[in-house]
This record gives structure tokens, C-alpha cells and sequence, in this order.
């Protein structure tokens, strides 16, 4: 009963988005109020689970898509993005511009939060795409897949950590494994497939598009990359730092400080301020009109993200994913299968990788602390594969895609849809390869 609730609820969804071509943050509030009362949460409680997964939902992300974007806008407008799409172009030649993205998405994968990678890097793609007249969705879709993998595979990701905490797994063989896996579903699930959809027209988001500006009136090359990647760089090296310093004192917690996302993003900022503009002889005022400019582009962007959130809460508040996990626990399959399996279905229904992972991990604990044959480390894989399959209309990961590329809902499942349930099935034949020889 649970998943035909869930199903119909996404058909509704799909419904009031492309038939009755309602707005997608309003079709969520809707859809997330019937959900809600049709699995069973109290009248009283049902408006206050909406809220809650809209508030928590827009917290995490607002400052990060917001000021991500007024980042984006400056290093578009400064020159700084053709500056840093003709450095990449000369290097590796417009043939081999998609794999420089590749290994790029990748490298700042590792570090980054999925959304915080996503938000800087489009810019980065657009800025190719508009200068070099190719096709966005072929050119970005394998740079994503690279995101995307590391989130879902590899350690320090919160799902892949605390997957690693709960089956008592080793976080160094994990990622070792998890590497060896990452490479061939990004080379699948990114170049080779971004091949099939070559003919998927998309017109991105026009707040990073730029004049072309003359080569002697453009910032260098190397304030262009410092700048635009001063994020990352910061991300990264706090992150190894904290890895490596548990002391717990002021100086851990002053650089923990530094390297939250969202105070990242604001240092980010100040310097692009200054790099990009006032060393320029751009105004204040001129910047702020540029940052005003671009959260306006973004604002629709970061609603819709948040009703996604909503229509998770009442999903996850309902017990709609424990009721799916007791159902599957029946199934008598190889224990890595039903785990990927597990957190495939709640992904599909639920949305949110994280919540899929954590709770398909739940469910096999007790199965692999009983079952020393079971490589923990594979479990954390196969679950972290599972947690990435087809990812549509109920994931913030699904609209950020859509809106920034601006693409129809059949365009969107036909490209990212499938380039996840790519990543997610490749993962899994990985791990159960591995498994014959580990």
C-alpha cells in the first residue's frame, strides 16, 4: 500500500508539473500535503512535517546555491570563466575538452558536497559551451557523473562514512575498492553515455553567460583559476588537515569554522569581490547589482529544491521507508544485491540518496555482523550504489539539473535520470565483481 501511495503521488506530481504545467514549488506543497494525509500523518502534524522539510532543506542549501551563484556570476561577467575555458581548450583541444571535465569533476568531487560541487562547476561548463557553441548537455553531463560517483561511493561523503561506522568497514579499503569501481561507472555512465544524447537541445541558465570580452581586457589566467576555484582549494585543505589533526583544540575547531561550506562560500566571495571587480576598477555598486542579478536567477531554482524537501520529510516522517525496507527483507537474495536493492527502492521513492543509504544499512546490519563471509566493504558500496538510482522528480539533484540546464522533464529523465541508474547498476556488477576476487 505504501509504494502504490508513493507511486501515485509521483504521477500526480509528473502531472501537475507537465500537464497542468503548474509551477514545480507549488506542485510539491501540493503533492506533499496529500502524501502526507494519505500515509497516515495526523492532520494536526502534516502541515508542520512540510515546513520542517522545507525549512531544513533551504537551510542547507541556500547559501551555498545563492552565494554559488553570485560567484558564478562574477567570474562570467570579469572574464574570468572565458579566460579559464580557453586555458582548458588549448590545452587538451575541443575534442578532448569533455575528459578535462571529467578528471576536473573528479578531483574536486572527492572534497566536495554534491550541490556545492554542482553550483561551481556549471558555470565553469557554460562558460565552454557558450564560447565554443557545443551542446551543454553532452559537454556537463559527464562532469556531473563524476560528481555524482564521488557522493555516492567514497569516503568522506557523509552517506559512504557513516556506511563505513555502521558495518564496521575500513574507510582506506573502502575508497580503495570504491576507486576502482568510480573509474569505470564515470567512464560509462559520462562520456559513453553523454554519446546516445548528443541530440537534447538545452538552453542553460542565462545569468553565467558573458559578452565576449577582448583578450587584453581579461583577468590572467591564474587569478581566473584561484578565483573560480578558491572554493575547492579551501574545501580541500581543510578537509586533509581535520583528517589528520583530532586534538579538538581552538586551532581544529577555528579551521573546522573555515572549512564549513557555507563560510567557504562567503570568504569565496569577498576575495572574488576583489579579484574580479574592485582590481578591475568595478564599483561596489556595480558588483552588487551583478550579485542582486544572479540570486534573482537562481531564487525559482532554490524553491523547488526546497518543496523536493518537503515531499521527503512527509515521506520519511510517515515510516514510508521503514515499511518499504521490512517489505524487501523477505526477499531471499545475495546479501550485496539486497542491499543495493534496499536502497535502490527507497531512492526511488523517497528521493534522497543519504536517507536510502542510511536506512537500507539498518536493515542488512544485523545480516553482515552474522555473516563473516559478507566483505563489509562491498556492502558499503553496493549500498552506496543502490542510494544513486534513478534519480527523478522527488530529488533536489534532479531540479537543480533541469532548471540550470533548462530542460523539459522528458529531457531531464532521458539524461540525468539515466546517467544515475547507469552510475547505480555499473556500481553494482563492480562490487560483485570484486567480489569474486577480494
Amino acid at each position: 500500500m505504501t509504494l502504490l501511495t508513493i507511486l501515485f503521488c509521483i504521477i500526480l506530481l509528473v502531472l501537475l508539473v507537465s500537464w497542468a504545467k503548474l509551477n514545480p514549488f507549488i506542485a510539491f506543497l501540493i503533492v506533499s500535503l496529500i502524501a502526507g494525509l494519505m500515509l497516515g500523518i495526523p492532520l494536526e502534524k502534516v502541515t508542520k512535517s512540510v515546513q520542517s522539510g522545507l525549512g531544513d532543506t533551504f537551510g542547507k542549501i541556500s547559501i551555498i546555491i545563492c552565494v554559488g551563484a553570485m560567484i558564478g556570476k562574477l567570474v562570467a561577467t570579469s572574464g574570468a570563466a572565458q579566460k579559464i575555458a580557453e586555458v582548458l581548450v588549448n590545452g587538451f583541444g575541443i575534442k578532448y575538452i569533455q575528459w578535462a571535465l571529467v578528471v576536473v569533476g573528479f578531483i574536486i568531487g572527492i572534497p566536495l558536497f554534491f550541490e556545492t560541487g554542482f553550483v561551481l562547476m556549471v558555470p565553469l561548463i557554460f562558460s565552454i559551451v557558450y564560447k565554443y557553441k557545443l551542446k551543454a548537455v553532452y559537454i556537463g553531463l559527464p562532469m556531473l557523473a563524476a560528481l555524482s560517483v564521488t557522493h555516492g561511493f567514497l569516503p568522506p561523503h557523509p552517506s559512504p562514512s557513516a556506511l563505513v561506522v555502521i558495518f564496521h568497514a575500513n574507510i582506506g579499503t573502502t575508497l580503495f575498492y570504491g576507486l576502482i569501481i568510480a573509474v569505470p561507472a564515470i567512464i560509462i555512465a559520462g562520456p559513453l553515455f553523454a554519446r546516445t544524447i548528443k541530440n537534447i537541445t538545452s538552453n542553460p541558465l542565462s545569468t553565467f553567460m558573458a559578452d565576449e570580452i577582448p583578450d587584453d581586457k581579461l583577468p590572467g589566467a591564474a587569478n581566473s583559476f584561484l578565483t573560480a576555484l578558491l572554493p575547492v582549494i579551501l574545501l580541500m585543505t581543510t578537509t586533509v588537515y581535520l583528517n589528520f589533526d583530532h586534538s579538538k583544540g581552538s586551532v581544529h575547531k577555528l579551521i573546522a569554522f573555515i572549512g564549513d561550506a557555507p563560510i567557504v562560500m562567503l570568504i569565496s566571495l569577498i576575495v572574488a569581490t576583489f579579484t574580479l571587480g574592485v582590481r578591475y576598477g568595478k564599483s561596489m555598486k556595480h558588483i552588487a547589482i551583478v550579485c542582486g542579478d544572479a540570486v534573482k536567477d537562481v531564487s525559482l531554482i532554490l524553491l523547488i529544491v526546497a518543496g523536493s524537501g518537503a515531499f521527503k520529510a512527509v515521506l520519511t516522517d510517515s515510516g514510508a521507508d521503514k515499511n518499504i525496507a521490512t517489505f524487501l527483507q523477505d526477499f531471499h537474495l545475495q546479501p550485496l544485491i539486497l542491499g543495493w536493492l534496499i536502497a535502490a527502492i527507497i531512492r526511488i521513492s523517497l528521493g534522497s540518496a543519504t536517507v536510502a543509504g542510511l536506512t537500507a544499512a539498518g536493515i542488512v546490519q544485523t545480516l553482515v555482523m552474522h555473516d563473516h563471509t559478507i566483505n563489509p566493504n562491498l556492502m558499503v558500496l553496493s549500498i552506496g550504489a543502490g542510494s544513486l538510482a534513478f534519480s527523478h522528480l522527488n530529488d533536489g539533484g534532479f531540479w537543480l539539473f533541469k532548471e540550470y540546464f533548462n530542460l523539459s522533464i522528458k529531457d531531464t529523465i532521458r539524461s540525468w535520470s539515466l546517467m544515475e541508474t547507469i552510475i547505480s547498476v555499473t556500481g553494482l556488477a563492480g562490487v560483485l565483481l570484486l567480489n569474486l576476487v577480494v
